[in-house]
């Protein structure tokens, strides 16, 4: 290969070369439909990190990705679950977590009361 190859040879994007980011399967997953305008299409993250779980309702916007709530498991031994808070339980729970506060955030708490004691 010579000069003239290289000078016309564009680099994939950043995260494309780190095997980051498939951006076909992202395309697929944020792009809305073009007749719902400004519509945000929401969806949910899971992360398992080495000792927690992160939640997170996202949406796309030009500029980046907005978080618009998110909750931790290492936040649950405020409501008496202290150990294993990354097993398939502390998931479970730390998704009820960021269910609750997203239905406090657009004041629907109150339609959607959970089971308060069985």
């Amino acid at each position: 290969k010579n000069k003239a190859y290289f000078k016309r040879f564009q680099v994939k994007y950043r995260r494309r070369r780190e095997g980051k980011t498939d951006y076909f399967a992202r395309k697929k997953l944020v792009v809305q439909d073009k007749n719902k305008y400004d519509t945000k299409k929401y969806r949910l993250v899971v992360r398992f990190t080495n000792s927690q779980v992160i939640t997170q309702i996202v949406y796309s916007e030009i500029d980046g990705d907005r978080v618009f709530e998110s909750a931790y498991s290492s936040e649950l031994p405020k409501y008496g679950l202290t150990t294993g808070l990354k097993n398939y339980s502390a998931a479970y729970a730390t998704g009820l977590l960021l269910a609750r506060r997203t239905l406090l955030k657009l004041q629907k708490d109150k339609d959607f009361v959970g089971v308060e004691e069985a």
